[in-house]
């Protein structure tokens, strides 16, 4: 036992660890310091130096009692101790200050730095407040951050957070909303949380909805009423009325509390350059919210100055932003670019480009390649309608683009082609009347089985002239033929139909006084004085001289009287 040597003296966080040499003086274990902390040049740089190795080593020895009394007392495991440690070092600082404190009270004089470190840490609950947030399913970066942000008062943490659950804020969303509405809600007392509630929900927005609310924006809590009521008047006095307006904030809740003042200014000065006014810009912020959430700079100016080069103008910029404000809402290069490229691809012109994004601005916001070229491939194969029509199909008719293939084109292509109706047909009518496939079945039999089996026309009638379905039964084609049948006259589709009621009115009696002047016989014969005199003249017998008018209708329809029996079987549709 005698070889064995003394082991030097150690306090907590001592940075000697080796055995004396001498058995009779342990000082002799020290080694020199100059081994250790590399001197500066200055006496004053050196202490500085030895100063914060020594706290390094210190803030150690704190983390690993903290981690023992998170295994010990809380029953964490060693990695979840380990990762929660690991983003506390504001609080193990804040552990490491208190513990030194104690040394000044007289009960704690004596005792070693481990035991006050290990006092304070109980005495601030802070392995049972882990404990608890870890329960309410937050991750431990956020119960880190949680801590730090207390500054070791922890206790102000738990009122809040069992106040935001009486307000429907789930427990996951617990350390979001605590952690983004800032360390001044740890200082707002119950009442003054109550009043911003109680003051939205006067305003319309619904006490079910809070918990959603605050969680989109927890920036909300952190105002005092007086900054809240003008965030609030700010909307309000642009005519939104309280179920707009409770409406808009549970859509996008950063409207409200995320921006500044200047800000939301600015963007609504700029909408009205558009030639919006006041309460314009109040509806469409209402319905779209989420433009306050575009940057001027990096978002509008650019498509704005794109829609330019397409040939767009302010009034059309004006319709697309009243008719889907989304638009301005998608990134320009990643959204709308790679569509316009694809429409040239296919043959469209830059300035029908622009045409087709003011009559349909929701073109822009769907997918290329689930929706728009799906619709573009299913035409050019299915639809019959060749490459060289696509492109002006497209142009005249963009709202193609927004039908469902297999719930509308499909059903459409399949009802034409049950007709007899060959596809190149139909991809000519297609051509010539692009919205003819955007109709409904209901709409389009009944108009087809008037044309065949009442009106007797045939199938190439409507091939010639596609528009036919686009007019109303009961107001127009209806009424018509029976204006034409009554006055025995014929016209083709395209002048039956496509013209105003007094046009169709002139057609029919200038028709009408055509066909008496011929059956009048209009003989133009000339009498001579002779034949009156001699009285030679004799009674002509009308029925017999005249040509015989009365089958001119029968004649007129007589391409209609060799229609094949199965031109009429409707079993297809």
């Amino acid at each position: 036992m005698s070889l064995i040597t003394k082991r030097t003296p150690q306090f907590p966080g001592s940075i000697y660890i080796q055995s004396p040499t001498s058995a009779d003086d342990v000082t002799t274990s020290l080694p020199p310091l100059q081994t250790l902390i590399r001197r500066s040049t200055s006496e004053e740089g050196f202490d500085e130096e030895m100063i914060m190795r020594a706290l390094e080593i210190r803030r150690r020895v704190t983390a690993e009692i903290f981690k023992e009394e998170m295994r010990r007392k809380g029953k964490f495991g060693i990695t979840y101790s380990t990762n929660v440690v690991e983003h506390l070092p504001d609080f193990i600082d804040f552990v490491m200050i208190k513990a030194a404190a104690l040394k000044q009270l007289p009960e704690f004089e004596r005792q070693s730095f481990n035991v006050r470190a290990r006092a304070v840490i109980e005495d601030s609950t802070v392995v049972k407040f882990i404990r608890w947030l870890k329960h309410n399913r937050l991750s431990y970066p956020k119960i880190a951050k949680l801590i730090c942000m207390s500054k070791g008062n922890l206790e102000s943490i738990r009122p809040i957070a069992e106040w935001l659950k009486t307000i429907h804020v789930r427990s996951e969303f617990l350390g979001v909303v605590l952690l983004k509405s800032g360390e001044t809600i740890l200082e707002r007392s119950r009442e003054e949380l109550d009043e911003i509630v109680d003051y939205l929900e006067s305003n319309g927005v619904r006490r079910e909805w809070m918990g959603y609310v605050m969680r989109r924006c927890p920036q909300l809590l952190s105002y005092n009423i007086d900054e809240l009521k003008s965030r609030v008047e700010f909307y309000v006095g642009m005519g939104i009325n309280k179920n707009d307006f409770g409406t808009m904030v549970y859509s996008y809740s950063r409207a409200l509390g995320y921006y500044t003042l200047d800000e939301m200014n600015e963007k609504v000065n700029y909408l009205k350059e558009f030639g919006l006014n006041h309460e314009e810009v109040g509806r469409l912020l209402a319905f779209k919210p989420q433009l306050m959430g575009c940057s001027i700079e990096e978002r509008w100016k650019p498509l704005v100055k794109f829609l330019y080069y397409l040939g767009v103008t302010r009034d059309g910029m004006r319709r697309m932003l009243t008719i889907k404000p989304m638009v301005f809402c998608v990134d320009m290069e990643d959204t709308i670019m790679p569509k316009v490229r694809f429409f040239q691809d296919i043959g469209i012109r830059d300035d029908a480009i622009g045409n087709m994004l003011v009559r349909f601005p929701p073109l822009l916001t769907y997918s290329l390649h689930k929706k728009i070229r799906r619709v573009v491939v299913f035409l050019m194969t299915q639809g019959g309608v060749r490459e060289s029509d696509i492109g002006k199909i497209i142009a005249l008719a963009p709202e193609l683009l927004g039908c469902n293939v297999a719930h509308k084109l499909e059903v459409n292509v399949k009802f034409f082609l049950s007709l007899n109706i060959r596809p190149r047909q139909l991809g000519e009518m297609i051509a010539d009347f692009p919205t003819l496939l955007r109709y409904n079945i209901d709409i389009l039999r009944p108009k087809y089985k008037y044309l065949r089996r009442t009106m007797v026309r045939p199938l190439t009638d409507v091939i010639e002239y596609p528009r036919f379905f686009s007019y109303s039964l009961e107001d127009r084609i209806v009424p018509r033929h029976k204006i034409m049948v009554e006055n025995r006259v014929n016209f083709k589709l395209r002048y039956m139909l496509g013209c105003s009621d007094e046009e169709f009115r002139r057609k029919v009696k200038d028709k009408v006084e055509k066909r008496k002047q011929f059956e009048s016989g209009n003989r133009c014969q000339q009498l001579t004085d002779s034949d009156i005199e001699d009285g030679s003249l004799e009674e002509e017998n009308v029925g017999d001289h005249e040509p015989d008018h009365s089958g001119i209708m029968d004649q007129e329809f007589s391409d209609y009287d060799d229609l094949e029996e199965d031109e009429f079987d409707f079993s297809g549709t």
